[in-house]
């Protein structure tokens, strides 16, 4: 059949792009397939932003990551990963989102995109989930002033900011627009910071609370967002400030409706995580797997890119085993 491949990833983030490595090693003909550019997560993080892990523990493909300092940049990251396609020759599609995948009489799966049909023995959902922000569920929430990503603070100069959340992201956003001269805010549901937050961003966000230069009110919620203030909820009933953005720093989780889409199932309680053989990375689809930080469903902090490296080199065998049975 034309256009069928050993193995279809979809997503070409850093697990999608250590499949086709494996895969290719794995002497298995691939596909990856990615809707948006190479690492589209990453290239859409906060463009001054530098990773908690270490360059060494973000190494896929033998290759060394070699980074300025001990903890890289998204810029070394991106340039990382596109070294790493061009070293390997991976076949990857750009722009190109899944529509639909079907297995059809002969046990092929029939993949279509935006732009094309292909089909595949094997298939690997390697989607992570930062596409997909938890949404606040109020009032608008769809007005233009409210992200749920972060890029630079220089838009926010002399706004008053509304930074939703309290855990690492949140901190740093809130401590990034304040140093670049806005007047910001934090909306805490907890009655603390998130006593996981990096030990050296901690201290910083905990003492510009205390001196009253990030005003923050924990215990509280967003009850509405309008064009020029926010509605919030706290321990003594709704009170109302004044606002220009709100960048809601409430978290990611996997695309649910396009897992369904595919045919995985979903937990339907606790971590809703997405049906697979923690053993195989096998979902309840045949010859489909999950790779990388998706398996963990929603708790979007158990795995990591670090303690998914061997997802790769387990599924390309897995993939390999197969086909010579057959």
């Amino acid at each position: 059949m034309q256009n069928t491949y050993d193995l279809i990833i979809i997503g070409g983030g850093p697990t999608g792009i250590n499949c086709g490595i494996a895969a290719t090693e794995a002497g298995l003909s691939h596909l990856i397939l990615e809707k948006g550019v190479l690492v589209n997560s990453l290239y859409h993080f906060p463009a001054n932003m530098t990773f908690f892990s270490t360059s060494k523990l973000l190494e896929i493909g033998n290759t060394p990551f070699i980074s300025h300092s001990d903890k890289p940049t998204r810029r070394e990251a991106l340039e990382y990963y596109r070294r790493l396609v061009e070293k390997y020759q991976l076949n990857i599609r750009y722009y190109e989102e899944v529509l639909s995948m079907e297995r059809n009489e002969e046990l092929i799966y029939h993949i279509q995109t935006s732009k094309g049909d292909y089909y595949a023995n094997s298939v690997v959902v390697a989607t992570g989930f930062y596409d997909t922000p938890k949404l606040l569920n109020v009032p608008g929430e769809d007005l233009p002033k409210v992200k749920h990503y972060f890029d630079d603070p220089h838009p926010y100069v002399g706004q008053k900011i509304l930074v939703i959340g309290a855990r690492n992201s949140a901190c740093d956003v809130a401590l990034e627009t304040y140093y670049k001269g806005a007047q910001v805010t934090m909306a805490i549901r907890g009655e603390a910071i998130h006593d996981k937050v990096k030990y050296w961003i901690l201290p910083n966000i905990e003492n510009r609370i205390k001196e009253g230069s990030i005003k923050a009110y924990f215990n509280t919620e967003v009850v509405e967002i309008r064009p020029h203030e926010v509605v919030l909820k706290g321990p003594e009933g709704e009170f109302t400030i004044e606002n220009d953005f709100v960048l809601a720093m409430t978290g990611y989780q996997p695309n649910y409706p396009f897992l369904q889409k595919l045919g995985i199932a979903i937990e339907p309680e606790g971590d809703c995580l997405p049906m697979h053989n923690p053993d195989t990375l096998e979902t309840n689809l045949p010859n489909v797997y999950l790779a990388g930080v998706v398996c963990a469903g929603a708790r979007i902090n158990k795995l990591f890119i670090e303690n998914t490296r061997d997802h790769a080199e387990l599924i390309a065998q897995r993939v390999k085993e197969k086909l010579v049975e057959v």
